[in-house]
């Protein structure tokens, strides 16, 4: 299985993370941010060295590539293009919505019938959210929601929804369905994202390095100005 550094700059967390053969060599995050303008380089200086100390060949990069922050997903973006520049190696993109279910899956308790709802904090009532199964297939694509007490009860109704990150905590007043569950501490770590860019290697879905852009959070703000729902 291939070796794969993990960059994770979505929120005001830094990670990075370096795996092999299914597990994390390495990992290293910062949860004082935003710094990553500083941070991310010394974090990258340590794995890279890490790995050709110990004869570790990278064989790709792995970003997380939002929705999240501009600039953070920007600063991210920028090394992990450097790096499959410098060392000739092919770029993996993941969704954060998704890496941040990583976690949540590994929960004993979780229930078969169990939808995943990670949600990313815009402003005010509103977040980032999609709705995935156990396999992470999407039940409901990422969109831009204003959170009400309405929200999400076509799947409350049916399923166990379990809703998780920054942007969940504002919501637990208002998303009072007996179906809601809400988990607490759940961010976007270069950590979890091992297995899905495992998984992207191995069916050879690549990004192309010199096009590759990041999905940013200033694109929740044009699609709401646009629809004046503020």
């Amino acid at each position: 299985m291939a070796c794969i550094l993990h960059i994770e700059t979505s929120t005001d967390v830094c990670s990075v993370a370096l795996s092999e053969d299914g597990a994390v060599l390495f990992s290293k995050e910062d949860f004082d941010g935003p710094q990553h303008a500083v941070t991310l380089g010394v974090f990258i200086d340590e794995v890279l060295s890490m790995a050709d100390s110990h004869a570790k060949p990278i064989d790709a990069v792995a970003i997380s590539c939002g929705p999240g922050s501009y600039t953070g997903l920007r600063i991210g973006a920028s090394m992990a293009k450097g790096i499959c520049y410098g060392r000739d190696l092919p770029l993996i993109a993941l969704p954060t919505l998704k890496v941040m279910s990583v976690p949540v899956l590994l929960m004993d308790e979780l229930p078969e019938d169990a939808l995943l709802c990670p949600m990313i904090d815009a402003r005010r009532m509103e977040v980032y959210a999609a709705i995935y199964d156990r396999a992470l297939n999407p039940v409901k694509e990422v969109s831009a929601d204003i959170v009400t007490t309405d929200s999400y009860t076509e799947y409350l109704e049916q399923h166990p929804v379990y809703f998780f990150g920054n942007g969940a905590a504002k919501c637990k007043e208002v998303i009072t369905h007996p179906n809601a569950r809400f988990v607490d501490g759940i961010q976007p770590l270069a950590r979890w994202m091992f297995p899905l860019a495992d998984r992207q290697f191995l069916d050879g879905t690549f990004q192309d390095v010199a096009y590759f852009e990041p999905f940013y959070l200033k694109e929740f703000v044009a699609t709401v100005a646009k629809n004046k729902v503020f």
